[in-house]
């Protein structure tokens, strides 16, 4: 039987701002993509449909007992690694990239998920066996071992932008455990050659442009450094109220590349300006806190851990995507949650955001 108690707790509230997030995302897609010469379904509808896909995907994760997610973490774990293997083997290539499994009527990207596994089989490992005074280097050595596998079968795709945000995920739910000031320091002082090994070994050679042309975006503004000139200049022309719905001109003349998904937000910024920017980045704030006060809310460790790496996932999104946007970050591959165009990335929200709600419904029970 079900329990009454969780409809009468469902977060109406958190639903509605996620709602009202993906509506923004809607109409700056249709904008975004007003200058295509579309046949078929327009991106903003397609977008519209995977809202709905993931809503209702959102509401069987509520259906869910969370902690049955626990229970299967290490198997969703074994899963998604098995499944970045046959990325690698027999994945679909776009673009210099081999990072989408083609099911004859559906593309999705296993590394996508990986985040998701990431937050379950971690809150699952340090739930279990919680540290008395900080994590210790030897506490370290699965939880690195867990990370280790899939970050390098993503970069090896390659795809940098997802591997850092798993590993950025990993680290802040490390960090909400608790770890010694020693580990910590010597975690920082083995980054130092781990650095220099990956940008001569491991990094490709447009990775590196990309990280330079950060620093430098000037050194080829025809080449790799165009995509964040191009950005700034949507950005800073928006003013304070912005140019008005389907008036940028960086997006109507197609002078943004990747304008409706990784530099949505630009095309954003160029129409609605710097009050259309501050509201969006308000409403994202909201999410973040939200998602927080429910880790504070709840009452076992697994749901804590659980709901601070989802909203992890979903602070560094808009972190790096933002920041990636204005100059601040080098460009990589980060969509921005509910906004960005695409399917994978919309059901990983959703997921991320079902679970939310699920531990908001259950934390009475336990």
């Amino acid at each position: 039987m079900i329990d009454r108690r969780l409809f009468t707790n469902f977060d109406w509230a958190l639903l509605a701002l996620v709602l009202v997030i993906a509506g923004i995302g809607v109409v700056n897609i249709a904008s975004a993509t007003a200058s295509y010469n579309m046949v078929d379904t327009p991106y903003s509808l397609r977008q519209g449909y995977w809202i709905l896909i993931g809503i209702f995907i959102m509401l069987m994760v509520c259906s869910i007992d969370y902690h049955l997610f626990g229970d299967v973490s290490y198997w969703f774990y074994g899963s998604a690694v098995f499944l970045l293997l046959v990325v690698l083997a027999i994945g679909k290539s776009s673009m210099g990239a081999q990072r989408w499994l083609h099911l004859g009527f559906i593309s999705f990207q296993p590394s996508e998920l990986m985040k998701i596994v990431i937050v379950m089989v971690y809150a699952r490992y340090f739930s279990a066996s919680p540290p008395v005074d900080g994590l210790s280097l030897k506490d370290l050595f699965y939880p690195f071992l867990m990370l280790g596998a899939p970050a390098l079968l993503i970069m090896k795709q390659p795809d940098l932008g997802t591997a850092i945000l798993v590993v950025l995920i990993a680290f802040s739910m490390i960090l909400f455990v608790g770890i010694r000031i020693k580990t910590l320091a010597s975690l920082v002082t083995a980054a130092i050659p781990a650095v220099f090994l990956g940008w001569h070994f491991y990094l490709r050679d447009y990775q590196k442009e990309r990280i330079l042309n950060f620093l430098s975006p000037e050194r080829d503004p025809l080449g790799s450094g165009y995509h964040i000139i191009q950005s700034k200049i949507a950005v800073g022309s928006g003013g304070f109220l912005g140019k008005g719905f389907l008036q940028g001109t960086q997006t109507q003349l197609r002078f943004l590349p990747e304008q409706h998904t990784d530099f949505a937000f630009s095309v954003f910024s160029e129409e609605w300006g710097f009050v259309g920017c501050f509201t969006v980045l308000a409403l994202y704030l909201a999410l973040v806190l939200w998602g927080l006060a429910i880790a504070r809310r709840c009452n076992d460790t697994f749901g804590s851990l659980m709901a601070v790496g989802v909203t992890a996932m979903l602070f560094w999104h808009i972190t790096i995507n933002i920041g990636m946007v204005i100059g601040l970050f080098p460009v990589v591959g980060v969509p921005l949650p509910l906004f960005s165009y695409g399917g994978t990335s919309m059901i990983t929200s959703m997921i991320g955001l079902g679970i939310l709600l699920n531990i908001r419904m259950r934390r009475f029970m336990f």
